[in-house]
């Protein structure tokens, strides 16, 4: 199995020790290098073309964002930033970054941010290889919204419904992840709730939605589920006052 070379960049020395010990479980992805200011991402990158990087937003010298930034956008690797700020969000994935996770990192977020990272990867060599390849048709027409609008800096990105696999929030925002890149808008849970279809993404828990379809596993306490695996690798937590209804969805006992 081909490797994920991996660098990880942040000016803490306990949070750059917490990540390369979350590494140290993830088999599929190999550290190359580690840097703690933006000067030193910037020449690690260069030198060493990684596959994946994992980078701190606020550092000495220049910030993740500047030094993704200026990264060629042929050469870039696969971008994960990481940061206690939720407000550079928006800017973040101006970049392109693969997700953007708030400070502790947590490992389960950290392992589906790469699992999303060698998604994103492989589905660029196989577009590669197949840019003839035609979209999938979408389903019927229904009072629901097909997609969200979520702003940018430079203006509005939609997002169809059918590409989201689950939605957290995340303090005043919303994350809405895809197979290949989060994206993150300003909405409650309950204006989601409305504009969903819960055939497509089930409300499982008051700060999260998740896609029946994508379910592999559920995870249980005592006789009630408290969780679903995606099949990501993602793991959505159940509410108590949702479990009934998901495993109704699910078609299994509660």
């Amino acid at each position: 199995m081909t490797l994920l070379r991996t660098v990880l960049v942040d000016d803490e020395p306990l949070a750059l020790e917490r990540l390369q010990v979350f590494f140290r479980d993830i088999p599929d992805a190999e550290i190359v290098g580690t840097a703690r200011d933006g000067r030193e991402a910037a020449e690690l990158i260069e030198r060493e073309k990684p596959d994946l990087a994992i980078l701190d937003i606020q550092m000495p010298e220049q910030n993740g964002l500047r030094v993704a930034a200026t990264l060629p956008a042929q050469q870039r690797p696969e971008i994960v930033f990481v940061t206690a700020f939720e407000q550079y969000a928006p800017d973040a994935f101006e970049v392109e970054a693969a997700d953007y996770l708030l400070k502790p990192v947590r490992f389960d977020r950290l392992w589906q941010a790469v699992e999303r990272a060698k998604r994103r990867q492989y589905l660029r060599t196989m577009a590669g290889r197949a840019e003839a390849a035609g979209a999938e048709g979408g389903g019927s027409r229904s009072s629901h919204e097909d997609g969200l609008w979520v702003p940018t800096r430079t203006g509005s990105v939609f997002v169809p419904v059918e590409t989201i696999d689950w939605i957290e929030a995340q303090r005043d925002y919303v994350m809405l992840h895809t197979a290949t890149r989060s994206h993150i808008v300003r909405l409650s849970m309950r204006a989601l709730e409305e504009k969903l279809d819960p055939g497509e993404l089930l409300r499982v828990h008051r700060s999260a939605f998740a896609r029946p379809a994508n379910v592999v596993e559920v995870q249980r306490l005592g006789r009630t589920i408290n969780a679903l695996v995606l099949r990501d690798g993602a793991i959505v937590q159940v509410g108590p006052n949702y479990a009934k209804a998901v495993a109704a969805r699910l078609n299994l006992a509660e």
